[in-house]
This record gives C-alpha cells, structure tokens and sequence, in this order.
C-alpha cells in the first residue's frame, strides 16, 4: 500500500541567493510512502496518518536550507525516522525559478529510499 502526497504546496526560505532566503517563495512537495498493509484493518491507530505525514514536511520546511537537495534529504530522514516506511520518494519542486534567465516550468530533486 502507498500513501501519497502531491502538491503541497508551502512557503518557505530556501536558497543559495540571500533575497530567496529573505523573502522566501513557493515551494511544491510530493511524497510517497510505501507502509505495506499498514491501515488495511481500518483502525487509524494500526494505519500512517497522511496528515501526520504533511506536518512533518510542514516541520521540517519551516527550517532554511541552501540547497532542494539538503531540505529533500532533510525531510526523506523525518519520515523515515518518523513513519519507518519500506520505501519512500520525497520529490521538493521549487516552481519560481529562472536558472541563467531561461524559462521552466520547475526545478525539482527527488531523493528515494
């Protein structure tokens, strides 16, 4: 079984450039987490808690990173340390980007365990 998380969606002050640290921007979380049959019994005790699961992210990205790669990291060891997942995918995209003035749509780091 797999709980998701897609889209959500924080203000935080992560970056290498002072005024991104200062001012702070969106940043977008996906989460996946693998939790086996976890919840199958229908006791919320027995089962992950997909809000206990935002506000860890929410926790942790409260906190100021330089780097998508640390605050990805960052939250992979909180819901690991917190939830003991079998397999999990912490995707940070950081969608107010413009890397040497060329458009996208996102920048984005995934780390899976």
């Amino acid at each position: 079984m797999k709980i998701e998380l897609v889209g959500l969606e924080l203000f935080g002050h992560h970056g290498v450039h002072d005024y991104e640290r200062e001012q702070g921007q969106r940043f977008v979380f996906d989460v996946e987490l693998e939790v086996g049959e976890r919840g199958a019994d229908d006791e919320i005790a027995n089962a992950v808690d997909y809000s206990k699961v935002a506000a860890s992210v929410r926790e942790v990205a409260a906190g100021q990173f330089y780097l998508l790669e640390a605050l990805a990291t960052a939250i992979a060891d909180a819901l690991e340390e917190r939830f003991a997942p079998e397999l999990l995918k912490v995707r940070v995209r950081k969608p107010d980007v413009r890397p040497a003035g060329i458009d996208v749509e996102f920048a984005a780091v995934t780390v899976e365990r």
